[in-house]
């Protein structure tokens, strides 16, 4: 059995191990697991149903199922290690600017996330998906997966209390005696002497660590609380979500009014999964020296088929995860690491209480410690060269300052066509790089005159 998973999924060809690939994506699973919690807590104020109470509870299961079959999806045909779910940014315009902002009722918001991946699987088949991120410039392309690593350590930095909201400056030094401040640190520093000791698992060990000092301890780091215990039994039969699936008003989705928001669900997906699969591609080292990334086709029509499927179970768009850099660093390389992550997705519509003793201080460490690897990337770019230096930085910091994958690739993209252009050698740019230039020139001034 295991002979015949290893020649599927070309493991020894790969370098790597049967056993690691599924310990790669136990840590991934572990990485993104508050997916499970949080996704439900944004959706659910737009997802009301009179009469309905256990609607949390159904989007729960809505996102274990899309993120299950999304991850198993791109392991088998995409056969790469990167896991997917629904998008945290998408999940908040679907509910905070789509329903309750424009008063759009969360079905038809639902009918546009599904429309929007029916469109991306068009562009992917066609191979037009693929053609515009091989005409990405490289120094972009290096430059996202640092700039992913950057908003991976953010996340960590806001998830452990290091860092926090201050009115006057924005973000500030957390209160560094706190039980979560402490606990992340103490990860941090026992994770990296781990991984300097080249011990299998270090990540993983660190996670799992950690939640089991905050547990024995009765820390408060759990929202604020210790840990009250499994109320539900560790194993806990999971709530179909019979009032979400196949609930989408596609037809309501196809008006003309709702033509921007349908636009803006495929435009900020494509260029999150975009930057995700670049960035983690150079992470893995799968891309080519030009920086094209193998089976890219099949990549993106699985992240668009993942979408359609989860908007007809119930959830907003579903994407690539850059926390599957996890599993990565922690020796994954074929798609067996996002199987794992997904059967183990559906393995928590069951044991979903277990999620619940890993507080985010524990995964805050492997998030930092995960940053500073992500950074490696940044030694192949040219940056005595300003027209390969400046899209490549304004890429990098754009990410985790606009708290979004898509508005760093953007923002590079833009300054690495302004540039030439201005200095007068446009034909050094790449004709579908105008293209997507006009876009999000469009693009930018729509969302400033609708929010306006």
């Amino acid at each position: 059995m295991t002979e015949m998973i290893s020649k599927w999924f070309g493991v020894q060809a790969a370098g790597t191990t049967v056993p690691r690939e599924i310990r790669a994506g136990i840590t991934t699973f572990l990485a993104m697991a508050y997916i499970l919690f949080v996704n439900p807590q944004i959706l659910a104020p737009a997802i009301i149903i009179p009469g309905v109470t256990d609607i949390p509870a159904q989007l729960l299961s809505a996102t274990a199922l899309s993120a299950a079959i999304g991850s198993v999806l791109m392991g088998l045909l995409g056969r790469m290690p990167i896991a997917l779910a629904p998008g945290m940014g998408l999940n908040a315009y679907f509910t905070y600017t789509v329903v309750l902002g424009q008063g759009l009722s969360w079905q038809t918001a639902l009918g546009a996330v599904f429309v929007s991946g029916v469109v991306f699987l068009i562009l992917s088949v066609s191979g037009l998906r693929e053609a515009i991120v091989n005409a990405i410039p490289l120094s972009i392309k290096r430059a996202s997966g640092a700039g992913i690593g950057m908003f991976l350590a953010f996340i960590g930095l806001q998830a452990s209390g290091i860092v926090v909201p201050v009115p006057a400056t924005m973000i500030g030094l957390g209160d560094m005696t706190s039980a979560g401040v402490i606990l992340s640190l103490c990860g941090l520093i026992c994770t990296a002497a781990l991984m300097l000791r080249k011990v299998p698992g270090a990540i993983l060990i660190g996670v799992v660590g950690v939640s089991v000092v905050a547990v024995i301890f009765n820390l408060p780091v759990f929202a604020g609380k210790a840990f009250t215990g499994f109320e539900h039994g560790v194993v806990s039969l999971p709530v179909w979500p019979h009032d979400l699936v196949g609930a989408l008003d596609i037809r309501g989705a196809m008006d003309l009014g709702v033509a921007g928001i349908v636009f803006t669900f495929l435009f900020v997906a494509f260029f999150d999964t975009a930057g995700t699969l670049m960035g983690l591609s150079e992470v893995a080292r799968f891309a080519d020296q030009e920086g094209r990334i193998p089976r890219a086709g099949q990549a993106f029509a699985t992240d668009a088929i993942a979408t359609t499927v989860g908007a007809l179970i119930g959830t907003s768009t579903t994407t690539a995860y850059m926390e599957s850099a996890a599993g990565i660093e922690d020796g994954g390389k074929t798609g067996l690491v996002a199987v794992t992550t997904g059967i183990l997705f559906l393995m928590a519509l069951f044991f979903w209480p277990l999620a619940s003793a890993v507080p985010a201080v524990a995964t805050a460490p492997a998030l930092i410690m995960l940053g500073a690897m992500l950074m490696d990337s940044v030694s192949r770019i040219d940056w005595k060269d300003i027209k390969e230096s400046l899209p490549a930085f304004v890429t990098m910091i754009g990410m985790p300052l606009t708290f979004s994958i898509a508005n760093g690739i953007s923002l590079g993209i833009l300054t690495h066509v302004f540039v030439l252009l201005l200095a007068r050698r446009g034909r050094e740019v790449h004709p579908v790089m105008y293209g997507l230039t006009i876009v999000l020139v469009i693009k930018y001034i729509w969302m400033a005159t609708t929010h306006a």
